[in-house]
Order: structure tokens, then sequence, then C-alpha cells
């Protein structure tokens, strides 16, 4: 039995916080395993590109074979950005699941809802809120104790 995807978003969350970044966690399902997962490591790798998302999406691709994760579900413990979001919608992912909404960098359910353009070439179902009140609060002691 494979450990619950989005309690493996949060340990990697919390395994990103131990090295000074910002404590989000992202994990790839499928068929209930889970193939990848990754914590933010933007100042680590010197990359702006190094969301927790983008590196689940990275590796799944290059373990699969494949740059689309048809059948795969995501599990964030933030609602991904623009630049995330626009990597899931290419990826072709089944579903989106996140714990916390990001009303000031979110692009799924705000800002852009890039799910919702047009111009978006796949949109995932999406599933927001699973243990939100534990994401935003993660967020906000790591917030708080850089203040």
């Amino acid at each position: 039995m494979s450990a619950d995807p989005m309690s493996v978003a949060f340990a990697e969350a919390r395994e990103a916080e131990r090295r000074g970044e910002i404590p989000i966690g992202a994990a790839l399902a499928r068929d209930g395993a889970v193939i990848a997962s990754a914590g933010n490591r933007m100042r680590g790798d010197a990359d702006p590109t190094a969301h927790a998302e983008m590196l689940v999406l990275r590796e799944a691709a290059a373990k699969l074979g494949a740059e689309r994760l048809i059948g795969c579900d995501l599990y964030v413990t933030l609602e991904p950005c623009a630049m995330c979001a626009g990597a899931i919608s290419h990826a072709r992912l089944r579903r989106l699941y996140f714990a916390a909404p990001d009303p000031k960098g979110g692009a799924v359910e705000h800002g852009p809802r890039l799910f919702s353009q047009p111009t978006c070439h796949h949109a995932p179902e999406v599933y927001g809120g699973i243990r939100e009140s534990e994401a935003a609060e993660m967020l906000r002691a790591f917030f708080a104790a850089r203040r």
C-alpha cells in the first residue's frame, strides 16, 4: 500500500522548510502509487523554476519516458502559480489536488485562472482545500519566523 500522496507532499514541504526553502511540497501519483515527490528547491538549486510542482513533473516525465502524464494526479500543498499551472496543463494531468489557496500568487482559482482560459490546452479536474488549515499554518509560521 502506497503512502497517501497528500501526506507525501506535506512531508516534502516540511523537508523544504528544513532546507530554508518556502515550505511547499508536491507528489505525483498514478493508480494510487506515488511515482515522484519533491519540495521547493529554488534557493538550493539557484533556479527560479525549481518549484515543487515543476520538479515533480520533470521527475515523473523522466521515469515514465513521456512528456504527457496521462492518468496521473498531482497533490500540492499550495495552489499552483501560473508557471506551474501551465506545466500541469501541458503534462495533461488528470487531476490536481491542492491544500491552501493562494490569493496572491495562485493561478488556478485566483489570478489568471489558467484552466478557465480559452487558450488552455487541457484542464485537469481540480480539488482545492484538502488539509487547507494545516498548509496555511505551515506557511504563516514560516514567513512569521523570517520577519
